[in-house]
């Protein structure tokens, strides 16, 4: 088929469908001017002292807070980074379907485009808690002091609440995503390339009729879905 066919086979999946889930990956906010961390541009490109995969470790949080919150405001303050096409498509979807967004993304878009239905599998920088006393605090705490390890009033470290590697992800947010990806009809996995484990298992509870995959590469899950787009994901959901 050619993309323009396959655009009117997906028109029709949406048109049919009740429960939407729409799994998406850094390839969402990339168009949004925000790095990924496994493209060849990506973070996890960059040279430094340590390998980003091992800053972004709870055992270094643990020993090097330093290093990591110096690593931590430079690369992942998106509080600037606007809402893209994709963003605001699903924002324009709730008028009409039952949509569920599940997000591997901590940068808050979907919530800043207006979606209200949003899973953050692996956290967000916009919740942040003491590590001694658990008091909340805005992400304005960690990203603009001007101390070097962002403290609490009780003397405790203020971690953001982001999924660091070593750590487990949220029951209630995975029960609830596997409910919602059970209960759906239609399924749409987007910018993903689904190699970040445990997150990319959740896809294994859809039942529903259809599957669609966007991402620019290919992924080990294209056989099983019903269309494929190896495009730029603004453009597809913006034909939607």
């Amino acid at each position: 088929m050619t993309e323009n066919e396959k655009i009117k086979v997906f028109q029709d999946y949406y048109r049919q469908a009740k429960k939407i889930v729409f799994f998406g990956g850094a390839g969402v906010s990339t168009e949004s001017g925000i790095k990924d961390f496994r493209s060849k541009d990506g973070i996890y490109q960059e040279k430094g002292n340590f390998p980003p995969e091992r800053i972004l470790s709870h055992s270094f949080f643990q020993l090097h807070p330093y290093q990591f919150f110096q690593f931590y405001k430079e690369k992942m303050d998106s509080r600037n980074a606007s809402c893209n096409e994709t963003h605001r498509k699903l924002k324009e979807w709730e008028k009409e379907k039952d949509v569920t967004i599940i997000t591997q993304n901590i940068d808050g878009l979907h919530q800043k485009a207006g979606s209200t239905m949003v899973l953050e599998l692996h956290g967000s920088i916009y919740q942040n808690n003491c590590g001694k006393c658990q008091r909340t605090y805005p992400c304005e705490k960690v990203f603009d002091c001007a101390e070097r390890i962002p403290t609490c009033s009780c003397g405790g470290i203020i971690k953001p609440n982001v999924v660091l590697y070593e750590e487990a992800l949220d029951e209630k947010v995975v029960a609830l995503a596997i409910q919602k990806m059970q209960e759906a009809d239609l399924l749409i996995i987007a910018g993903t390339s689904l190699s970040v484990y445990p997150a990319c298992t959740l896809i294994d509870f859809f039942q529903g009729d259809h599957i669609v995959l966007i991402n620019q590469e290919k992924t080990p899950y294209d056989k099983k879905a019903d269309l494929v787009f190896h495009s730029r994901l603004g453009r597809i959901m913006n034909k939607m």
